[in-house]
Formats: structure tokens, C-alpha cells, sequence
């Protein structure tokens, strides 16, 4: 795969009003995180936002911002390859132009099988056809969130090659490996996989000139963003309580 000098960095926004922001400072493109939009309405992560909230939130942020947008549909909201269809359908309608789906299974019983996964891939590529918007399918793999960073190894960088191969074959544009920090099993994937590679950045991470060396193509920061802002709520809520003490 040829190596991309200039990756595509997202910066993941959870609402209208995040996206916004990310658009003033310069982005290319929007990218939601499904972690951060389930947070930010109260939910847990794992498909248990309501669908429905999904939707008019990717509405809001389509009416508030100009640029491509890519959404975090976790596992699809559906284990049919129907449901998946419909429900992508949808999420275009709403004003998507890319979709990140992911092979973990939301009732707990592990990764779908890369067969039942490539089903649904195809599923996404029928509905884009369906809308005759040029859908950009970011098929995710969850390999890597199946055990620590510090013990991933040869095997499981040639399981998600076995996933990359075949889901490029179902349809899909781009590979997102989120958990995969090694230099040496991101330089291996980017080397061999049949579609540009998509890595989330971590405290333990490259750095992003080193990931853009390594020959990573897509570049997208996950929940870390939110984290960050929370956290900057949490201090200024501390120091302004704090102050109200010493007032009373």
C-alpha cells in the first residue's frame, strides 16, 4: 500500500457546538466518536444512545458546520446485514458522507466472524449505491482492543490483515486498527494491508510525525478530545466552588 505523505487528521467532535469549534480551528473534515456522542447525552457506550438521538445529532451538526462529515456508527445498529442497510441509509439521508462500523459484537460475545462482518460492509455499499452518495465504509476492527497494547504481537497484526484483505473486498475504503500503539505491528499493517490505515491516538501512542512515517493514513483522536474538555469543566467547576466556600 503507497504510504500518504499528508494523512487526514480528525479531531473527534460529539455535538453541533464541538464541530463548530473544530471546523473554526482549521479541520478538514468532521469526525464524530461514538464514545463522545453517547457521553455527552448521558448514555454508556456500546449501541445504548438511542438511534433516534444518533440521528438528529448528526442533523445538528450537518446544519452547523461545511464540511464532510464521517460518523461513528459503532456495530451498525443491527446484527442484520438489512437492519445495517437501512440504518446507513438513514444516517446519509441525515448528511453523512462517511461511516466508521466496527466488528465487535454488542451483545458481548466477542468480534463477528470476518464472513458475517463482510456481509454487512456489503450492506453499507448497498445503501451508498442506494443514495448515489460516494459513502467513504472506514471498517473497523476491534483485534486490538482484545488484550493490552503491551501484548500485541505478530498474530494478531496478521488476523487484522485477514480482516483487511476481506473487508476491502466487501467494499470497504479504509482499515481502523484503535488500540494498535506498536511502531513496528503499525509499520507491518500499513506496509500490507489493501486499504489506507486509520489509527486513534493515545497518551501511548507515536507521535504523529512518526505515525505519518510509519505510513498511516488516516489519523483520529477517539474520545481523548472530550476527555480533555471534561476534565477542563471538572478544574474550573472545582476552583469556582472553591472559591464560593471561601465567600460563604
Amino acid at each position: 500500500m503507497a504510504r500518504n505523505s499528508r494523512p487526514l487528521v480528525l479531531v473527534n467532535a460529539w455535538d453541533a457546538g464541538s464541530a463548530r469549534t473544530v471546523q473554526q480551528a482549521g479541520a478538514q473534515a468532521i469526525a464524530t466518536g461514538s464514545w463522545s456522542v453517547a457521553a455527552a447525552h448521558g448514555y454508556d457506550n456500546g449501541e445504548a444512545l438511542p438511534f433516534s438521538l444518533v440521528l438528529s445529532n448528526l442533523q445538528r451538526i450537518y446544519n452547523h458546520v461545511d464540511l464532510p462529515i464521517t460518523i461513528d456508527i459503532e456495530s451498525g445498529y443491527g446484527r442484520s446485514p438489512e437492519i445495517v442497510k437501512e440504518n446507513v441509509i438513514k444516517i446519509i439521508e441525515s448528511g453523512a458522507v462517511g461511516i466508521n462500523i466496527e466488528d465487535q459484537c454488542m451483545d458481548g460475545t466477542g468480534l463477528y466472524s470476518e464472513e458475517e462482518h463482510a456481509f454487512r460492509i456489503a450492506a453499507v455499499r448497498i445503501a451508498a449505491e442506494h443514495t448515489s452518495i460516494p459513502l467513504f465504509i472506514n471498517a473497523r476492527t476491534d483485534i486490538f482492543l482484545q488484550a493490552s497494547a503491551n501484548e500485541h504481537n505478530k498474530a494478531h497484526v496478521e488476523a487484522a490483515l485477514q480482516r483487511a484483505h476481506v473487508y476491502a473486498e466487501a467494499g470497504a475504503h479504509g482499515f481502523f486498527v484503535p488500540g494498535l500503539c506498536n511502531e513496528k505491528h503499525i509499520e507491518s499493517l500499513c506496509r500490507q494491508s489493501p486499504i489506507p490505515v486509520n489509527v486513534m491516538i493515545s497518551p501511548e501512542s507515536p507521535s504523529l510525525h512518526r505515525l505519518v512515517a510509519l505510513g498511516v493514513a488516516r489519523i483520529s483522536c477517539g474520545p481523548h478530545p472530550y476527555l480533555h474538555v471534561m476534565n477542563a469543566l471538572k478544574q474550573a467547576s472545582f476552583r469556582s466552588l472553591a472559591l464560593q466556600e471561601l465567600q460563604t
